[in-house]
């Protein structure tokens, strides 16, 4: 699943009938002026500037500004820009139309193993969680698409009344389209407002989640995903993401900035397990990483580089528990061809190793990473008898 913001989002809406307010994405303040200059809806609407990062509940955040003209809009995109909350930096804001409303909706759909489901509500905004008793939901089994009149009777229970629960109805079906069509596997309008201009309605604000690994079906998406972890995602990152879509089994990779302790741990729940006990003996992990599913060695080999090229590590931890078919002769050839090149690049340099692991060919496995202790790397090895932390311990020890 990949999260994509709110502009490329509106676009998507654009594409599948639901109407959103004029906007542009811009990264340098001085590009809103220049694009005030060619659009007379910049010079002569109230406007609205917003972060546009991954980062929930902008508007308590004090990340959304409203009711400005363009002088206004143009300083509250300089103050925005560049400023830090938490993990993430502002580095692109989202200038759009405001739309005078009387009331605020909420609209969103969500993937689930029996289909998908649609909630409504009348009363969205961004007090949605105070009035979650106020959604009511339809399950949408797979390969069954809801009529107008379905649509329209959940749209009425939901609080909407005559013509307004119509079309309400008409706008949940082209969301669903645009979720069928585009492999979402969730998407959020909140808020849905119908506009005093014109009574027509229009979508304020989009989340969407979509199946990264089915974009070569569009060749109309030129955005990027972004982190769940509220930054965008960095450029080892990226291309981790790249050799994941490419093979069987499964490579993953996210930096955690100033850490120590690097992370090169096996899946089936022992990357989690692994992080968890370095944080939970006071230690600092500089990564969350996993290959599990058999990957091919030049994956793990890949993500072993990456790992080993992550700033200021003193340790890292090549650790796992029994596997059941993952082959762990195959997957340490990758590591270790990653640690021999990495070392040949000037990485590794004071960097301990260790090394716990079970499971097929383990036995030919563990001697050949143990070899690498005669190429002067600093590495302790241990079989499927060491409690799978214990390591940690030694680490956080040395």
């Amino acid at each position: 699943m990949a999260k994509i913001l709110e502009g490329p989002a509106m676009k998507l809406f654009n594409k599948w009938g639901i109407p959103v307010p004029n906007y542009v994405v811009i990264m340098d303040p001085e590009r809103l002026l220049q694009l005030g200059e060619a659009n007379k809806w910049l010079r002569d609407s109230k406007l609205v500037v917003k972060a546009h990062e991954a980062i929930g509940g902008r508007f308590k955040l004090g990340l959304v500004k409203i009711d400005l003209n363009l002088e206004e809009a143009y300083e509250a995109a300089k103050e925005m820009l560049g400023r830090q909350i938490g993990t993430a930096e502002i580095r692109q804001v989202i200038v759009a139309e405001m739309l005078e409303h009387d009331a605020e909706y909420y609209v969103s759909i969500a993937g689930n193993r029996d289909g998908a489901e649609l909630l409504l509500s009348n009363k969205g905004g961004i007090d949605i969680e105070d009035n979650w008793d106020t959604v009511k939901r339809l399950q949408i089994p797979l390969d069954v698409t809801p009529t107008i009149e379905d649509l329209t009777k959940i749209a009425s229970s939901a609080g909407f009344e005559g013509e307004v629960a119509e079309r309400v109805a008409k706008i949940a079906s082209r969301l669903i389209l645009c979720f069928d069509n585009e492999d979402a596997q969730s998407i959020e309008i909140n808020p849905l407002v119908i506009r005093n201009s014109d009574m027509r309605f229009a979508a304020l604000d989009a989340v969407m989640n979509v199946d990264w690994d089915a974009r070569f079906r569009h060749a109309d998406w030129d955005f990027k995903p972004v982190s769940e972890i509220g930054r965008p995602f960095t450029e080892a990152e990226q291309q981790i993401m790249e050799i994941d879509a490419r093979i069987k089994g499964s490579v993953k990779f996210v930096e955690v900035p100033g850490g120590e302790i690097a992370l090169l741990t096996a899946g089936g729940g022992a990357s989690v397990f692994y992080s968890d006990a370095v944080v939970a003996r006071g230690g600092t992990i500089a990564n969350y990483a996993e290959y599990s599913g058999d990957p091919s060695d030049w994956a793990v080999e890949a993500l072993t580089e990456t790992i080993c090229q992550l700033p200021n590590i003193k340790h890292i931890i090549v650790g796992g528990a029994i596997a059941n078919f993952t082959d762990v002769k195959a997957t340490f050839s990758g590591i270790i061809n990653g640690f021999r090149a990495s070392k040949a690049n000037g990485y590794l340099e004071g960097v301990k190793i260790w090394v716990r692991r079970g499971g097929p060919n383990e036995n030919q496995g563990l001697a050949a990473i143990k070899k690498l202790a005669d190429e002067g790397f600093d590495i302790h090895v241990y079989d499927r008898t060491m409690p799978m932390t214990d390591i940690v311990d030694l680490a956080l020890k040395a």
